[in-house]
């Protein structure tokens, strides 16, 4: 066999198949033992909630007609003891909600899109204000558009 042969059909091949085998493994296994499951950290309680009083917010509008979004929220919590935080930071927390849904429109929150990016903006603004209290999501208990 020439050495252009050899290299073309046997050497490029191996280099190939072991270049892609090496990937395929790193990138399935990520650096854990082999058959460990990565499960997420479960809580070892039942969920906790805290209800926030209903918030009413006028909401930005072009036309002269004003809009009201009427919201009741409950926050589910990190565990039981940040019950006792919450209520310390809690005017942060509703501030925070305030600054930002003068800035939601109308056309923001229409269909259920609408509803989960506000629930994804209330969340990452909960978790900041709220802090050292651990809030894991925001739950609608009503929501009403007027």
């Amino acid at each position: 066999m020439s050495g252009k042969k050899l290299v073309l059909f046997i050497i490029l091949p191996l280099l190939l198949f072991g270049g892609g085998s090496a990937a395929a493994w790193l990138l399935l296994f990520q650096g854990h033992p082999a058959g460990e499951e990565v499960a997420e950290e479960e809580p070892a309680h039942p969920p906790v909630y805290y209800d926030l009083e209903e918030m009413t917010v006028n909401l930005s509008t072009v036309s002269k007609r004003n809009s009201y979004l009427k919201l009741k929220l409950a926050l589910e919590l990190g565990s039981p003891e940040d019950t006792e935080t919450l209520p310390n930071v809690l005017p942060r927390v509703v501030d925070q909600f305030q600054i930002y849904l003068r800035g939601v429109r109308v056309e923001d929150l229409q269909g259920s899109d609408g509803l989960q990016r506000l629930r994804e903006e209330l969340l990452l603004r909960a978790q900041k204000s709220a802090a050292p209290a651990k809030v894991r999501d925001v739950l609608f208990k009503v929501v009403q558009i007027q």
